[in-house]
């Protein structure tokens, strides 16, 4: 007899046949197959673990450690897996190592885990969301828990800019000291065990180190074996952690007093010869930069000066004068640490969060280098990781609030550029929630061009790619309003050896090094599965530009847009959205994409919805949790849907009656916890279906047809009375 709640597999594996079309042999055996499972409803729920779980909605959330004993007890298991990071840091140019002065910011924010927590994302009005990623290197998650892992949004949203992410140990207050005694006064066995657990969350969870903060004196024993801690913890994060970083505050000396320098000097010196980094206190002025200048030597990069956004106590500039703290720190060419620039979120009016963040950025942009990604494909839609409504390739799929930083895309340099010589002719780039064509925003650019010049240009990403022989580039768009403007996409190309050009055309000789890729009206028969749609106007009014470019022995630099008057006309303003940008591997789209296989479902909790009315059976939320196999390196996400009606979903392009998938949401590993899910209620002796999806999002953002979807269906019923 079948116990109430036990999932049982009923058809190990079955291919999934639709009525009304045949089909030739060879697209059959290539269909996916499709696990079925069977479960009796159970309204006394599977236990999840706290940590890993909200509490009120069992929405998966991240997790910080409040203790040492939590620390060394902490082994990683399958609740682990929603909060690892999609990839590694994309590569970058010039690298972390690079002697150029880099620029942290340490993001502090009522405490931290907000709506941020939550790993597959939260409904909510107006959150925070920082998108100035070109202009930093290091991004540090900081509360005052004693380990602080980052929330895995903010990791996957970094990488994919290519930026370093570390999590904070701290200790403070007497508890803080207590425990720093328990692991530092011993032998070498206590503070290895510890630093090996820290390798292990950043190794296992995919974020890139530590930032070190010791608030709080040290005894002797403590503070001589600090130094060892430090070098043995940078040297197995070197080992086992691409890129890893440890950082030091600046807190206690080597007397083990609690005593603030605001410098590096010889007080606090053994800790930065221990590590990769120090962060200095943030009451500096500009004769604490000149001391540690020959203290530091060759590595003034490493040396992070801080400065406090909100400008707490007596510090050099803050808040919109952040500029001034900047211009002194790389006048003696340190590396500068920003503490809580959500400042502008947190102190300001959320309805200007915008405005109020792209000036705060604008203002330090001078002082502020930035780097370039060097990998392919590069796509970006612009999103946000939030908005007022989704939107898929121009389709609405839903209205409402929601957030998720796992979910925002490379997103471009920002701010106004006014044309030189001509005092009317300018852009202007801004982020913008009114309108999207894959996600929930959009790029808004705004200009105009003058009389004098027919076209004006701007300048979106900068990279460093070494590019194959054939490279395939797209860009979706629309113009707002009436406007005579031309749009088009222009790379510029620097060399690694020879570099040809074919298939693209120069512009003139002020810009030799900018080239304007001609259209493709009709793509390659081999390219028509991925680009049918070039050069023709698609959903909600948005225009796709395709380009092929034959490249040989040429490095990728920079990604522009022009705007161009047309002949004839006068002056021109244009508002204009940008949707989408791809280059891509041309023969990368021609490779098979893999399948995702075994989809399984586990950890159900059923609850009893309100009654449709008299005669009516009561209503059924389920919640449960998605797991299958894929390799995440192909993907960036995965869109998970479901069908609650008899028939199944619709395979796409069949014939009318089964039912469209729903979108549920958004996967960045293998796995995705369903919450309340409505379904049919049934009656005694039925069967009701539900059938999940996954749908994988290749890194050249094009959509998988249906059929090479993973899926799972489960059936249920009620116990026997």
């Amino acid at each position: 007899m079948e116990a109430a709640g036990a999932v049982t597999r009923v058809a190990a594996w079955r291919r999934e046949r639709r009525p009304g079309r045949r089909r030739p042999r060879r697209r059959i055996e290539e269909e996916q197959e499709e696990a079925v499972f069977r479960q009796v409803v159970s309204f006394s729920p599977e236990p999840l673990p706290g940590r890993y779980y909200d509490k009120d909605t069992t929405k998966p959330i991240s997790f910080y450690l409040s203790s040492l004993e939590e620390l060394l007890a902490w082994t990683p298991n399958v609740e682990d897996g929603f909060n690892v990071a999609l990839q590694p840091s994309e590569c970058r140019q010039p690298p972390l190592s690079s002697r150029r002065p880099r620029t942290l910011l340490c993001h502090d924010m009522m405490g931290g885990y907000l709506d941020d927590k939550f790993i597959q994302g939260a409904a909510v009005h107006n959150p925070y969301s920082f998108y100035h990623w070109q202009y930093i290197d290091i991004f540090v998650y900081f509360s005052h828990h004693t380990v602080t892992i980052p929330p895995v949004g903010w990791t996957n949203a970094a990488h994919r800019h290519g930026v370093c992410v570390l999590g904070t140990f701290i200790t403070e207050w007497i508890a803080g000291g207590q425990l720093c005694e328990a692991f530092l006064a011993g032998d070498e066995r206590s503070y290895q065990a510890v630093a090996d657990q820290l390798v292990s969350l950043a190794r296992f969870f995919r974020f890139d180190g530590w930032l070190i903060n010791i608030e709080n004196s040290l005894s002797l024993a403590a503070v001589g074996n600090m130094p060892r801690f430090l070098r043995y913890l940078t040297t197995q994060l070197h080992q086992h952690v691409p890129r890893g970083l440890v950082l030091w505050y600046d807190s206690v000396v080597s007397s083990g007093q609690l005593k603030w320098q605001n410098e590096l000097n010889e007080h606090n010196r053994v800790f930065f010869d221990s590590c990769d980094g120090f962060f200095t206190n943030y009451n500096w002025r500009e004769e604490h930069l000149e001391r540690m200048l020959a203290l530091a030597g060759e590595r003034l990069a490493d040396v992070y000066v801080g400065v406090d956004v909100f400008a707490r106590g007596n510090v050099v500039g803050g808040r919109f004068d952040t500029d001034k703290s900047l211009e002194l720190i790389r006048k003696h060419g340190f590396s500068a640490a920003l503490f809580a620039p959500g400042w502008v979120y947190e102190c300001l009016e959320k309805k200007d969060f915008f405005q109020n963040q792209d000036k705060f950025w604008s203002l330090l942009e001078r002082y502020l280098p930035t780097h370039s990604i060097c990998s392919l494909p590069f796509v970006t839609s612009f999103c946000l990781g939030m908005g007022t409504r989704r939107v898929c390739y121009g389709q609405e799929e839903a209205v409402g609030p929601w957030y998720h930083p796992s979910a925002q895309e490379i997103q471009p340099l920002f701010g106004e550029h006014r044309l030189e010589g001509a005092r009317q002719g300018w852009v202007k780039t801004h982020c913008c929630l009114a309108d999207a064509w894959n996600g929930g925003s959009s790029l808004l650019i705004r200009g105009a061009i003058p009389r004098e010049v027919g076209d004006v240009a701007v300048r979106l990403f900068s990279l460093q790619v070494p590019v194959p022989p054939r490279i395939f580039l797209s860009m979706v768009y629309k113009l707002e309003g009436p406007s005579d403007v031309g749009v088009a996409l222009e790379l510029t190309t620097g060399s690694v050896g020879s570099c040809h050009i074919g298939g693209i055309s120069a512009l003139n000789a002020e810009t030799s090094s900018r080239y304007s890729p001609r259209p493709l009206r009709v793509p390659p028969a081999k390219l028509a599965r991925w680009v049918g749609h070039c050069g023709q106007q698609l959903r909600g009014g948005w225009i796709q530009r395709c380009y092929e470019v034959s490249l040989r022995g040429c490095l990728l630099q920079d990604l522009f847009v022009r705007f161009s008057r047309l002949p004839g006309s006068q002056e021109e303003d244009f508002v204009c959205r940008l949707g989408e940008i791809q280059v891509v591997d041309a023969g990368s789209l021609l490779k098979p994409l893999p399948r995702v296989q075994a989809v399984s479902v586990s950890h159900l909790r059923w609850q009893q919805a309100a009654s449709e009315g008299e005669g009516h059976p009561a209503g059924l939320q389920l919640s449960c949790t998605l797991h299958w196999s894929y390799l995440l390196s192909h993907v960036r996400c995965f869109r998970v849907h479901c069908c609650r009606g008899t028939a199944g979903c619709s395979a796409g392009g069949g014939p009318p009656g089964p039912e469209r998938p729903t979108l549920l949401g958004l996967a960045f590993v293998n796995q995705y916890r369903i919450v309340d899910l409505a379904v049919a209620a049934i009656g005694p002796g039925q069967d009701g279906r539900v059938e999940f999806l996954v749908e994988p999002v290749p890194k050249e953002g094009f959509l998988v047809p249906q059929a090479e979807w993973g899926r799972a269906a489960m059936l249920y019923s009620m116990p026997a009375s």
